[in-house]
């Protein structure tokens, strides 16, 4: 016959058990369940850390280098700390140009990278970068993993599907799932000059959870964007583009932004660099745009293309409680002219959170205004 009393207590545990179960916190259930991004604001640098559902990293670039890089690190020290990581499993260095990849030493010196990932040596002729990638950077990699990624490769981060779309001037040469339709842009292009540089080497990926996709290109430029978006569009369509190249003219053509039809998109630009009216204009007609989000005020952009202060994250030191109607001064060379707007201080993040059936959440941490696309 049964013990009723050990019975009665099973009962009461369960009720116990499942009682906590259903009053956790949402946050920590969607936690377990969401791709976490954190776009860094490393003044006009490149800095996105992408954190999976079961904790893994993805830090794409590493920001400013000399004085600004314990700052830049520190920046991306707090946006992991926030993530509740202490580790990066994955480190892409789009390309090597110092705003890219600055504060690699100085943040690799504080937290462990596992696997540290290029498109290969400078096309530059620059004796600092090749002091860099012959000494420290080969140091450090080489007590980690290292891989040059190429055009089709898939970089292992779990949970998440990341597909490298360009590397070293090349591109995927076959579409994705949802990708390979006529890109109706191709016929409008216009080439722009020749760039042997750093930026078109540039490495670009696809993340995606489920219905969750996410496109970062790094720096790569216009003639290089139309190498992979024509005459078929490779990609189909994605829910978040990372504004290529801090949201300069040389980047971000048609044949790209229009064709990928971004719901949002997210611009890592400094004050006085990105968000010039050319590439504003490209970005605000892009069909099935819903809002576009900025790391930080622009001085470039004008009343005609300045969104709203609530979608931009950071101002300058000194900052106000809210962003400034009237455009603020400071930034012209020579003798009377005002000082130079700096912003080493506190700094806000964007985060974003996507789930599977492709809706995500935008935060601005400056504020705590958060906005949500089903």
């Amino acid at each position: 016959m049964p013990n009723r009393e050990s019975s009665a207590h099973s009962g009461i545990f369960y009720v116990i058990f499942f009682t906590l179960l259903l009053g956790l916190p949402q946050a920590t259930v969607q936690a377990q369940e969401t791709l976490d991004m954190y776009l860094i604001d490393v003044e006009g640098g490149g800095a996105t850390l992408f954190v999976s559902p079961a904790g893994e990293t993805l830090l794409i670039d590493t920001g400013n280098g000399g004085q600004s890089a314990a700052r830049d690190a520190g920046r991306i020290m707090d946006a992991m700390r926030d993530a509740g990581v202490d580790e990066i499993d994955h480190l892409i260095t789009t390309h090597w140009h110092g705003d890219h990849y600055g504060a690699m030493q100085e943040l690799a010196s504080q937290v462990p990278v596992r696997h540290f990932i290029d498109h290969g040596s400078s096309v530059e002729s620059n004796a600092r970068v090749a002091e860099f990638l012959n000494t420290t950077y080969r140091a450090l990699y080489e007590a980690a993993e290292h891989t040059v990624v190429t055009p089709g490769d898939r970089i292992s981060l779990a949970g998440i599907e990341i597909t490298v779309l360009a590397s070293a001037k090349q591109v995927i040469d076959r579409p994705l799932p949802g990708g390979g339709e006529p890109n109706r842009y191709c016929a409008d292009f216009v080439p722009q000059d020749e760039d042997n540089g750093e930026n078109a080497q540039s490495v670009g990926i696809l993340a995606q959870l489920a219905g969750f996709r996410v496109l970062h290109l790094g720096d790569l430029t216009v003639n290089t964007e139309f190498e992979l978006m024509c005459p078929n569009n490779p990609i189909g369509t994605v829910d978040l583009f990372v504004v290529s190249h801090h949201g300069q003219p040389i980047s971000n053509a048609e044949v790209l932004v229009h064709a990928i039809e971004a719901r949002v998109a997210i611009m890592n630009n400094g004050t006085r660099k990105g968000g010039q009216p050319d590439a504003m204009q490209v970005l605000y007609s892009a069909p099935g745009l819903e809002d576009l989000w900025q790391l930080h005020f622009s001085q470039l952009s004008g009343q005609e293309y300045t969104v709203p202060g609530l979608f931009i994250a950071n101002a300058v030191d000194g900052e106000q409680s809210a962003m400034p109607i009237a455009p603020l001064t400071g930034g012209r060379r020579g003798a009377g002219a005002p000082p130079r707007l700096v912003h080493n201080g506190e700094a806000h993040w964007i985060k974003v959170s996507g789930q599977g059936d492709g809706s995500f959440t935008v935060t601005n941490s400056r504020n705590g205004f958060t906005k949500e696309y089903r």
